[in-house]
């Protein structure tokens, strides 16, 4: 998980002050497929500027910074993408995660200059406020750039998604069903390594094409399906094991709530409900990344909020079961997970 630094003075308050400068440093390299270029072919500064058509001004400076940052090798005066670059932000492969990064420079990024009303308002701060169409509406209705998205949500979540299929103790259950599943991968990668379980993908009708293409092309058609469904307007399908990952966080309490107990009751007796997000430190003082997704969650949604593993337990609870506890997974991600 991300933590508070040791001590704060004026070059980490700098830092963090000026941290948009780094930041749209590299969401402009990911807008013009820098990492994509590159991943076809390493280039000297002059074919890079041709290529990605740059402005001699600034070219070198751009280049280097990302160097300087971490996201490009330079060898005798030629660029390359790093591992993890060349990994996770070629658009050619299907580890890509920058669809995240791209709807921030797109969206978010502006968004988050209203973050002091929204503060003092508690008033989204995202399309809403001007009356525009949502960005999720519009998605939704695009099922080219809906799949893009979803693809990259999985390559966002992917070891997470391993890390659950792993920890948890699959062995004791025969069924499960992904609640707010996009395009499949937790459910793809649980499947994938437990053999005797059987699936279901729930989500809303236009991502059911997007979720049946992934798991055939991961041979796994024979036991996992896809039900469509609006988690508030219909019941959760009945599962042994009923998953929300990066679901709560996008609702009010009461939503919150009411989703719970919708999985709760889609459970038989000993059935189990797994909850992973940016699940924030009970002291609230270590996961920066999950306090700062919270305030992503005001500037998008009309109540969202992200929340402590003892909230999480504490609803529960509340809803009726009886034991839970908390793992952390991998980087800010951790699971609740609730026994009936």
């Amino acid at each position: 998980m991300a933590s508070k630094p040791d001590s704060v003075g004026p070059e980490h308050i700098m830092q963090v002050g000026l941290g948009f400068w780094a930041s749209k440093t590299l969401l402009s390299a990911v807008e013009m497929e820098l990492f994509t270029e590159l991943a076809k072919r390493p280039g000297r500064l002059d074919d890079l500027r041709e290529r990605l058509r740059l402005h001699p001004r600034a070219a070198a400076d751009f280049l280097d910074a990302l160097v300087a940052l971490g996201f490009l090798e330079r060898e005798n005066g030629v660029y390359a993408n790093t591992p993890a670059t060349d990994l996770l932000l070629d658009k050619g492969k299907p580890s890509y995660l920058g669809g995240m990064l791209e709807m921030a420079n797109h969206r978010l990024f502006r968004f988050w200059n209203g973050l002091t009303d929204g503060l003092r308002t508690g008033v989204a701060q995202n399309e809403s406020k001007s009356g525009d169409r949502p960005f999720f509406a519009a998605l939704y209705a695009d099922p080219a750039r809906l799949k893009e998205f979803l693809k990259a949500m999985s390559g966002l979540s992917h070891a997470a998604n391993i890390a659950i299929a792993e920890r948890f103790p699959w062995p004791r259950y025969r069924t499960f069903v992904d609640v707010g599943t996009a395009q499949g991968d937790l459910a793809v990668q649980v499947a994938r390594r437990h053999a005797q379980l059987t699936g279901i993908g729930f989500d809303l009708p236009p991502v059911g094409p997007i979720f049946s293409e992934y798991v055939a092309a991961n041979g796994l058609s024979d036991r996992l399906r896809f039900q469509p469904g609006d988690f508030f307007a219909d019941s959760v399908p009945a599962a042994d094991v009923v998953m929300m990952g990066h679901v709560l966080h996008d609702w009010n309490l009461t939503e919150k709530r009411q989703l719970i107990r919708k999985a709760f009751d889609a459970l038989p007796a000993g059935g189990a409900f797994i909850v992973y997000e940016t699940i924030i430190d009970d002291e609230r003082r270590r996961n920066v990344f999950g306090l700062l997704m919270s305030l992503n969650m005001l500037i998008e949604t009309q109540g969202g909020f992200d929340y402590t593993g003892a909230d999480c337990i504490g609803w529960m609870k509340e809803a009726g079961f009886k034991d839970a506890y908390v793992e952390h997974l991998v980087g800010p991600d951790s699971m609740v997970v609730g026994f009936k």
